[in-house]
């Protein structure tokens, strides 16, 4: 792994793994093409057992936690792993997480921190060896819940998905008036300890107006140097336009350029280098091991 500092050093990610059946063999086969680098599982999602079905029996997958304290989809919707009564604030009136960050930043953190544990602990009783926790929504790294989750990602030595500028980050777009402070006092407690920290993380282009192979160039062209997390949503077609008609083809789209060989083109010809979250991890334990 490159420590050049003005390479261009780029995790090509999978959210939402375990949310469906057509996301769950996405990632299987960009991962298998070499354009998706690492991906992570929603544990209290449908499909979450065959994603750990399939991560157990692949150690060659890169794969990490995608902590979950929303349920977004209507009318497909998933519920806590811990049972929490309504008086913790992670749930709606019918016992599922809350549909937007809002709410969901209202949640005792005693609770935010059980329900995260949970989900960790089941991921690796299922056989996963996770690589890196990062973040649904971006609910677990909001300014209430970040030091919560770089304290379970220390637990468990792998790296937090962090970015150094909040602002930056599509989460901070619907999740409400932020005070940033309490989240950057954690960037810099994080490199003080030698955790990675993302420069910016590129989401999905959701409210696209072109094509999808010119807005993701455009994506790739503008990558500098520095560490940049593509946050992306690959979808096989076939299920997630029953979860999400209106939406769904932003996936499925996206899942079918990544199949093209026109990633390949853009990573050589903006000169940029693909790595896994398990190379930032197997650093981070080394830093952790030689103090």
């Amino acid at each position: 792994m490159s420590t050049n500092g003005s390479a261009k050093r780029v995790v090509i990610h999978e959210d939402d793994v375990g949310m469906s059946h057509g996301a769950n063999t996405a990632f299987v086969e960009l991962s298998k093409l070499g354009t998706c680098s690492s991906g992570s599982v929603m544990v209290p999602c449908p499909w979450f057992p065959e994603a750990a079905a399939i991560a157990a029996a692949d150690p060659s997958l890169d794969v990490g936690v995608h902590l979950t304290l929303t349920s977004e989809q209507v009318p497909y919707r998933w519920r806590p792993l811990t049972a929490p009564p309504r008086s913790a604030g992670l749930t709606d009136e019918l016992g599922y997480f809350w549909p937007d960050v809002p709410h969901a930043r209202k949640a005792a953190p005693e609770a935010v921190e059980a329900e995260l544990r949970a989900q960790i602990e089941a991921a690796v009783a299922a056989g996963i060896d996770p690589t890196h926790f990062d973040a649904h929504m971006g609910t677990a790294q909001m300014p209430e819940f970040v030091a919560i989750s770089r304290k379970l990602a220390a637990e468990y030595r792998v790296p937090m998905l962090l970015v150094k500028d909040y602002s930056r980050y599509n989460p901070a777009t619907y999740a409400g008036p932020l005070d940033p402070a309490g989240y950057d006092a954690e960037i810099v407690a994080a490199r003080v300890a030698g955790e990675p920290v993302f420069d910016i993380v590129c989401e999905t282009p959701w409210a696209r107006t072109t094509d999808a192979e010119t807005a993701y160039r455009e994506i790739f062209a503008g990558i500098e140097p520095g560490l940049t997390f593509l946050s992306m949503h690959f979808n096989r077609p076939g299920d997630f336009e029953a979860v999400n008609p209106e939406w769904a083809h932003i996936r499925t789209e996206e899942y079918a350029l990544f199949r093209t060989g026109k990633i390949r083109e853009w990573i050589d010809e903006f000169d940029i280098e693909v790595i896994g979250m398990k190379p930032l991890r197997e650093a981070l334990r080394a830093r952790s091991a030689g103090r």
